[in-house]
């Protein structure tokens, strides 16, 4: 199989305030890791969209509120590090409480990080599993609710050979 024209994979999850929150993105209509032939993901760019259930709101306290999530290949109970070999992405968003000088109305200040969720890779991420996991930790409320994180991925699927499986086989678990 020559390489595709790229597609797009989107998942979304909700945390629930106080634990992270996981949601799986199934992988198997594109993965084939069969014993002839098998097909590989290759990630080009991802897009994050961090939201609560209508747009970022004011802090409903006195304190920050974080929101840190993360792309991984494999299942994971708590945010990882950048040198887990599951992590494809990852960011955080900090929320400050703040006022507009006549204190009238609430505003918040935001400060965002992404640590290993670029716009574009180089060559593409190399994906050989048959799902990814979003994950997302919030602390602190918001006044409109939970936290929602989206990933958009543009992809393409291209045929494993001896390189690029020695590629995957080094960068991933």
């Amino acid at each position: 199989m020559a390489k595709s024209d790229s597609f797009f994979i989107r998942g979304i999850v909700t945390s629930n305030g106080t634990d992270v929150a996981q949601a799986e993105i199934d992988l198997g209509s594109y993965v084939n890791l069969g014993v002839s032939k098998s097909t590989l993901l290759r990630i080009h760019n991802i897009s994050t969209v961090v939201t609560d259930e209508l747009a970022i709101s004011v802090i409903s306290d006195a304190s920050a509120t974080k929101i840190t999530h993360q792309l991984t290949t494999q299942s994971q109970s708590a945010i990882v590090f950048a040198d887990d070999k599951s992590l494809v992405a990852s960011g955080s968003l900090t929320l400050y409480p703040g006022e507009i000088a006549s204190g009238s109305f609430g505003t918040t200040n935001a400060e965002e990080s992404f640590d290993l969720a670029p716009q574009n890779f180089t060559k593409g991420y190399l994906i050989g599993v048959d799902a990814l996991y979003i994950g997302v930790d919030q602390s602190g409320v918001l006044d409109s609710g939970n936290v929602k994180v989206a990933y958009v991925m543009e992809c393409t699927l291209e045929n494993a050979t001896q390189a690029n499986s020695v590629a995957l086989a080094l960068s991933q678990q």
